[in-house]
């Protein structure tokens, strides 16, 4: 084909589009979750690329096993390590950013270039007999005749991955931990406890020391409203006697 239809101009903008910005996303994210969510756009538009191009077969492998398999996996991976919070941007090592952005775009020039060359004056053998019948089933013939132990490895390995982290992550509570709301609320109000919230230190008192405690209505000191990690000391007569305030 030496001619693109409209139609495959105006998918690959959009599509192209979304695979950049997904990329530049998981690139950009601090958090390590939405840069995993990120990729998982860019491996979508890349499958439907795959599809665009008359390789169906490619496109969904792409998206059943690619986004839906090992980015699910790379997702329990970071539910298992906590990645909840944005990572440090302190750079351990001086210019260790530098270097890894200079690795990068020479890696991906020796890589391009040495994909150019390749296919470019390399001439394709064994294409025509293998694709006979069509391009899904010569694929499929190969995979379940001369690969199937590798595929069904393979399949087997992400499975059992995928289960194992699952398994890591799920942290199991017994059923003397697990309360409901009925339970609590019953704890809440059990006689004893201080339903309501507590005073803040110094409300309605003669100082405004976090070492003093709160009035009640009554005009009783609040005990509950003075932090127990605070050192208990006594009070000057100064911080005891009245400030004014009662007016």
């Amino acid at each position: 084909m030496t001619a693109v239809s409209t139609g495959e101009q105006i998918a690959f903008w959009i599509l192209g589009s979304l695979a950049v910005i997904g990329a530049l996303g998981m690139v950009l994210a601090r958090n390590a979750v939405h840069s995993a969510l990120w990729l998982v756009v860019t491996m979508l538009n890349l499958g439907f690329f795959y599809v665009i191009n008359s390789a169906p077969f490619l496109g969904f492998v792409q998206i059943i096993v690619y986004t839906g398999a090992i980015m699910m996996l790379f997702l329990f991976v970071l539910m298992l390590v906590g990645r909840d919070a944005s990572d440090s941007l302190i750079e351990t090592l001086r210019g260790q950013r530098i270097a890894a952005i200079a690795l990068g775009v020479a890696f991906a020039a020796l890589i391009g270039t040495g994909l150019a060359r390749a296919l470019g004056s390399t001439p394709t053998m064994g294409l025509d007999a293998a694709n006979a019948n069509g391009n899904v089933q010569g694929l499929a013939s190969l995979l379940f005749t001369k690969y199937v132990f590798a595929f069904e490895v393979t399949s087997a390995l992400l499975i059992t991955a995928a289960v194992g982290a699952m398994i890591l992550a799920h942290v199991e509570k017994t059923k003397e931990e697990t309360r409901d709301q009925v339970t609590r609320m019953k704890d809440r109000f059990r006689p004893g406890n201080y339903p309501g919230a507590k005073p803040g230190p110094g409300v309605y008192a003669n100082t405004m020391s976090v070492a003093a405690p709160a009035r009640l209505p009554d005009g009783n000191g609040a005990e509950r409203s003075i932090s127990p990690i605070l050192p208990i000391r006594e009070l000057t007569p100064d911080e005891v006697a009245p400030k004014g305030t009662e007016k």
